[in-house]
């Protein structure tokens, strides 16, 4: 039998390419019930951006890998980009952030054992 423009996970093949679908189970996948996401307090994951070691947990747009970096001086960890939102805790000069993303003045990462935003001025080169 021809195979067709159609997905056809049994024979494993996928759109009108026929390409196989790589490591999908044979028969598909299961679906029970809701997905556990990890505590985003302590894990850096948004819908447009997630740590590497999150691929496969979480799903986004893009994952990276964290940068190491440093504090040339004391900060306050936010729980948002804004001065004005809630502070998750201060963080002395010296101390390890592994930022994610920068953008807008601000710094995503851990820090702390906690995800949040240190203003990027605080940040080493």
């Amino acid at each position: 039998m021809a195979a067709t423009a159609a997905t056809q996970i049994g024979d494993r093949l996928s759109g009108s390419s026929l390409t196989p679908i790589a490591e999908a189970p044979v028969g598909g996948f299961s679906l029970a019930g809701p997905s556990a996401h990890p505590d985003p307090t302590t894990h850096a994951y948004r819908q447009d951006l997630a740590d590497i070691a999150l691929a496969g947990t979480v799903i986004a747009s893009h994952y990276v890998e964290p940068l190491e970096c440093h504090l040339r001086r004391a900060a306050t960890l936010h729980a948002a980009p804004s001065d004005d939102s809630e502070q998750l805790g201060e963080l002395e000069a010296g101390a390890s952030v592994r930022i994610l993303d920068k953008r807008g003045g601000w710094a995503w990462g851990y820090a702390g054992g906690l995800v949040g935003y240190v203003p990027a001025a605080a940040l080493t080169a």
